[in-house]
């Protein structure tokens, strides 16, 4: 059967491309810092011919307008606006990344809208905003671009610290086009939302079914941390990825859609 190609849609605030009946269930995706709707292409075409498939670009990014003030809440509030927009009752959310964050702040405030979440090599906290280790963190990341580097130029050495073993080639060199076109503004201003960020004492209430999905060799959301965060979920299924690192439904789509499709599937036998 022949893969359906991804519309690309701007519709007000949000650009987002998308494939699928628009009368299925709505399985909406979610990129990170370096990212863009188009890193989700793969997923689009794997679970396009039963669900409907969304990914946005998000605020700042592509053609979505970006936030006048970002925080990981301003976004958790356009989520649920893009949402709205596009009439999806009971959708399930697969957030990358920020993308992660993003997916459980908006489900403390809209904790039953969603039918299901994917938290994908995400953390349910950033720490302490004047830590050393964020500062650093930080400074790694915001450095170069005072220095007069671009997102351009930054692009290879970026993607190559996130990805684990033996990535596909053509997942990375869609990973580079994705973080080289990334706003520097935008790519800053999300870096800097990053700080304070803590959703660990909403775990607990998390009350829909939720994978977490990690990768063995991700530095960035390391794998026993997000083991440790499945724990503290009621609902929550956990599956490493041997091998991939931060990206890995780039560096390793089959297995990514794999173990996506595995859980999905469960979720839609639960309904029937």
């Amino acid at each position: 059967m022949p893969q359906p190609s991804p519309m690309i849609t701007k519709d007000g605030r949000f650009a987002y491309e998308a494939a699928g009946d628009p009368g299925a269930t709505p399985l909406i995706f979610l990129h990170g810092i370096g990212g863009a709707a188009r890193a989700w292409r793969q997923q689009l075409a794997a679970f396009g011919d039963r669900f409907r498939t969304i990914a946005w670009d998000m605020p700042g990014y592509g053609g979505s307008a970006p936030l006048a003030s970002v925080s990981i809440a301003a976004l958790a509030d356009a989520l649920q606006q893009f949402i709205e927009q596009l009439g999806a009752t009971k959708p399930i959310l697969v957030g990358h990344s920020i993308g992660g964050m993003i997916v459980q702040k908006w489900l403390v405030q809209a904790p039953k809208v969603a039918r299901a979440v994917v938290l994908a090599q995400t953390s349910p906290a950033f720490g302490k905003a004047d830590g050393d280790w964020q500062k650093s963190f930080i400074a790694a990341r915001l450095g170069p671009l005072d220095r007069g580097e671009t997102m351009k130029s930054l692009a290879p050495s970026l993607v190559k610290e996130l990805v684990g073993d033996d990535p596909d080639q053509k997942g990375i060199e869609l990973a580079r086009e994705c973080m080289a076109s990334v706003p520097e503004a935008s790519y800053r201003a999300m870096m800097l939302a990053l700080i304070g960020f803590d959703q660990r004492g909403t775990l607990k209430d998390i009350s829909v079914p939720t994978l977490l999905l990690s990768g063995s060799k991700d530095n960035n959301a390391p794998a026993p941390m997000m083991a440790k965060t499945a724990t503290y979920i009621p609902a929550a299924k956990y599956v490493e990825l041997a091998g991939a690192g931060h990206l890995a439904n780039l560096e390793r789509p089959d297995t990514f859609n794999e173990a996506l499709g595995d859980f999905v599937d469960s979720i839609a036998a639960d309904h029937e």
